[in-house]
């Protein structure tokens, strides 16, 4: 059973800003600067006011953050029952086990933690010690406590909200109830403390704002806001007397608390308010919701207003499509289900950025908020891409869901485009009605590389081509139609010369680009229907998905089926090919994401994950794997292990029976999950790197692993003696003592201790007159070597360099210091080695060498000289037959040269 995927690895997760947790603001002195701390699910993320980059992300949580709370060291979160305590943003520095229910109210009481869970039960943790200090139960029918609040000034005591609208000031130093306020019949939601002592903010459920005195239990004012329930409250304390009110609604209101009356109005969020927060002593803001977006707004309008100042935010409905975009791979263009399009970069969220909403008028859109825009158009189902007009005219088509029109967007402007691309016989008719309209959309789409043109495909069967700069429509292929059927791919090769189109006909076309009308070149049956084409332009492959589940690949130039892949069992989504166009990846709505290997034809990868994926990308570097899910507001980033480490990738089965189940990335690496947990991390499911045997087969050659400078030069080693000479003489080193023999290598000199005679008990004090020989090393286990294996002697050899070498060889003659028994070894030792076909080209090396120094010495010694005969009938049988296959292979390259031509 597989382990997990073996080519991609998690690494994060792109578009994550906020949901419906309410955002927390922290100072950090030592920074000067106000940090926010907003959730994402189940990892919080840390932004710094000063330039809105986000600074850190804390690893991933068994489960969702249920709340948030935050002091000058600590942020605190809770997962289910369970608590944490965080440092520096990343760092898990705490954790706090004891509740029964799901916490959902964290207050950082100095030293202390004062948490709430579901069922009430209300317990104050020694933050350091990690113990519990105090614990209160309420009964939740009579008081389920949903907010809480530390006022300022009243000293080990907190004010705690309930459902039924009551309120109770306790202290926890005594565990005593201080005092219990009536309320007013209605669920407090919010509780802030306001610029003046004793007096506090309540925000009600039914939309009732009270400013109440909590020292002589009165209310001071009191509001009413038009937008229901209060979900924040905040105050400004920059001198101006302004309280800031948020609703579900998206709204923010601004009251005049001297005045009491409202100021202005903010249309802030597209969903409901879930974080406000008025910065101290700053005439800023920010807000945040559960519409995947982070705000600060900033004090500076004419009537006392806020403007937006900057902005973080990612998509409102989960991404239907993605596409890299660029040569880089730093930048992911993604359309959502908010009729937005998107730009995600894959190195700092500071890149991101919106090319806008959808709409029929955008003048008109500016002036109505994101959820009453009667002119949005629908979402984007599909859009296609290029970058080489991308600075002069639109370079992005899109087609929406339900629509025949096609919109355009510039990338380098970064909003929508002015065109809407629509056929003649498509635009309504002066005196036409509304139900005489014809029902077509378009289906498919595709631009070509050039940048001029875009090809469209729509359900009523019709392929027409469009001029993307000025819209004007250029080109209908198909008398009348393309196909009898709906359109479901359109794609280009690279030079223009050809379209291709794919139906729900059955049938691949390919019309010339240039002619209209009855240009059909060629056409393929397939066995289904077509879903979608995915085109590699510089291969000219393309990818054809069938309703059977299954995906062929047509070569475009010779307009052939090349290969078939089949193994998924639900309908197909997405498909992309590598840079390289060796591997094909696809995904389905049965979960699973398969690699495929082209040339081969193989699976070589698949992984399961919990949510289908809708789309995916990869990388024009090959870097990452860019993918969507059903349900999932990010954009998933996979490593490829590829590119930094060693996978040997083998085929599998199509059908497994059992495929693992991988989760989704998180907004950081998960290695600190397992870590924190006290768990180690899974070793990753590699197969052991491949070693090569030392010899293939007994007819064949093995060449060494030596370098070639040991080796190569040996023939030619006094003409590069000659060439290296110095110009100076160096200076000799200081030398050993003449009775201390040495040992000949590479660095520094080493002392031969292998013929120490023992001086130790029982060690024999005769003289060995074979040690009083003056041989080398080499020499010496030359001469110790018997007739069998000589490879001892020839590891040392092939250890040392050429000058080394050179030096042995020549000592192996008795006027260097040797005998004729020795030189007579040297040659059996070459002879073995060309026996076993092994560490050829270094024996060559050195017979040649040594034929060139002891040659006259070889021809007056009859036994040498008649070994010479045993060297050469090995060396012939061991290239002859080497010699005869490269002849053979040679022959047969050459017949299949002539048959080609």
């Amino acid at each position: 059973m597989p382990t997990g995927s073996r080519v991609f690895l998690q690494n994060r997760a792109l578009g994550y800003v906020s949901n419906h947790i309410p955002l927390v603001v922290r100072y950090i002195q030592r920074r000067k600067e106000n940090l926010i701390v907003t959730c994402t699910g189940r990892a919080f993320h840390t932004y710094g006011c000063s330039h809105f980059s986000l600074l850190s992300v804390c690893s991933k949580h068994p489960s969702e953050i249920t709340c948030l709370g935050a002091d000058t060291y600590h942020v605190y979160t809770s997962s289910e029952n369970v608590i944490y305590a965080w440092r520096r943003g990343a760092e898990l520095a705490h954790t706090y086990n004891g509740h029964e229910h799901p916490v959902h109210i964290l207050l950082p009481f100095g030293p202390h933690l004062v948490s709430v869970d579901e069922s009430s039960n209300l317990k104050v943790w020694d933050v350091k010690a990690e113990s519990l200090y105090l614990e209160l139960s309420f009964d939740s029918k009579v008081f389920s406590i949903t907010t809480a609040l530390h006022p300022s000034t009243y000293i080990n005591k907190i004010l705690l909200g309930s459902q039924k609208g009551t309120l109770q000031l306790w202290n926890i130093r005594t565990s005593k109830l201080v005092y219990t306020f009536s309320g007013w019949n209605s669920a407090v939601t919010a509780l802030e403390q306001a610029p003046a002592i004793d007096v506090v903010g309540i925000g009600l459920a039914n939309g009732q704002i009270k400013l109440h005195n909590l020292k002589f239990d009165e209310t001071i004012m009191e509001f009413s806001q038009d937008w229901g329930l209060v979900t924040s409250l905040s105050f400004r304390t920059d001198g101006n007397p302004i309280m800031a009110s948020g609703s579900l609604s998206g709204h923010v209101v601004f009251w005049n608390l001297e005045e009491r009356k409202v100021v202005s109005q903010l249309r802030a969020h597209s969903g409901g308010v879930s974080g406000l927060q008025c910065l101290a002593n700053e005439p800023l803001m920010v807000t945040s919701s559960a519409d995947n977006s982070v705000k600060l707004w900033i004090f500076d309008l004419p009537d006392g207003g806020a403007r937006l100042l900057r902005i973080r935010e990612g998509h409102t409905a989960p991404p239907s499509c993605i596409r890299f975009h660029g040569s880089n791979g730093h930048n992911i263009l993604s359309a959502g289900g908010d009729s937005s399009l998107r730009i995600f970069s894959t190195k700092t969220e500071t890149f991101n950025k919106s090319l806008g909403r959808a709409s029929y008028n955008r003048k008109l859109s500016k002036t109505k908020g994101a959820s009453s825009d009667p002119c949005k158009m629908p979402p984007i189902v599909d859009f296609t891409c290029e970058t080489t007009r991308e600075k002069e005219w639109d370079n992005i088509a899109a087609i929406h869901s339900g629509l025949h029109v096609v919109t355009t967007w510039s990338y380098d402007k970064v909003k929508m485009g002015s065109l809407k691309l629509v056929p003649d016989r498509l635009k309504k008719k002066p005196n036409e009605s509304k139900n005489k309209a014809p029902k077509v959309t378009a289906t498919c789409l595709c631009l070509t590389q050039c940048g001029n043109f875009v090809v469209i495909g729509y359900s009523s069967g019709h392929v027409d081509r469009f001029n993307i700069q000025s819209g004007i429509h250029r080109a209908t292929y198909g008398n009348p139609v393309a196909h009898n059927g709906a359109v479901r791919g359109v794609a280009t090769d690279g030079l223009n010369q050809i379209v291709v189109s794919g139906g729900s006909d059955t049938f691949i076309k390919f019309w010339n680009f240039k002619e209209a009308g009855k240009s059909l070149l060629s056409k393929i049956h397939v066995d289904e229907c077509v879903a979608f084409f995915h085109a590699h332009h510089e291969s000219a492959m393309l990818a054809v998905a069938l309703e059977d589940f299954s995906i062929v690949i047509v070569d475009i130039d010779t307009r052939n089926i090349v290969r078939k892949f089949s193994g998924h069992t639900a309908q197909l989504t997405d498909a992309a090919y590598t840079p390289d166009s060796r591997w094909l990846v696809t995904s389905a709505m049965d979960c699973t994401v398969r690699l495929w290997d082209i040339p081969s034809s193989q699976l070589i990868d698949i992984f399961q994950v919990d949510a289908a994926c809708t789309s995916l990308s990869f990388s024009p570097t090959g870097e990452f794997l860019a993918t969507t899910h059903v349900d999932q507001l990010g954009v998933y980033l996979w490593s490829n292990r590829t590119l930094f480490s060693h996978i040997s990738l083998r085929p599998l089965s199509s059908s497994l029976d059992a495929i693992s189940v991988m989760d989704l990335p998180a907004s950081a690496t998960d290695e600190l999950q397992a870590t924190h947990q006290g768990e180690e991390l899974p070793l990753d499911d590699v197969e052991p790197e491949f070693t090569s045997p030392d010899q293939l087969a007994d007819d064949l050659i093995t060449l060494s692993l030596v370098a070639n400078s040991r080796w190569q030069n040996l023939l030619n080693i006094d003409l590069v003696k000659k060439r290296n000479k110095p110009k100076e003489a160096p200076k000799a080193p200081k030398a050993a003592p003449f009775f201390l023999p040495t040992l000949p290598t590479l660095r520094d000199f080493e002392f031969d201790l292998s013929g120490a005679i023992s001086q130790g008990e029982g060690g024999s004090k005769i003289l060995d007159l074979s040690a009083m020989q003056s041989l080398s090393a080499f020499g010496k286990s030359l001469n110790q070597c018997s007739d069998k294996d000589y490879s001892s002697a020839f590891s040392k050899l092939k250890e040392m360099g050429p000058a080394a070498i050179d030096i042995e060889i020549n000592q192996l003659a008795p006027e260097g210091g040797g005998s004729f028994e020795l030189l007579l070894k040297f040659m059996k030792m070459i002879n073995s080695i060309l026996q076993s076909h092994k560490d050829f080209e270094i024996a060559q090396a050195y017979l040649g060498l040594f034929l060139k120094v002891h040659g006259d010495t070889i021809s007056q010694r009859n036994e040498l000289k008649s070994f010479i005969s045993e060297i050469i009938s090995s060396q012939h049988s061991g290239w002859s037959n080497l010699q005869n296959k490269l002849q053979y292979n040679l022959c047969v390259v050459h017949a299949l040269k002539n048959v080609s031509n």
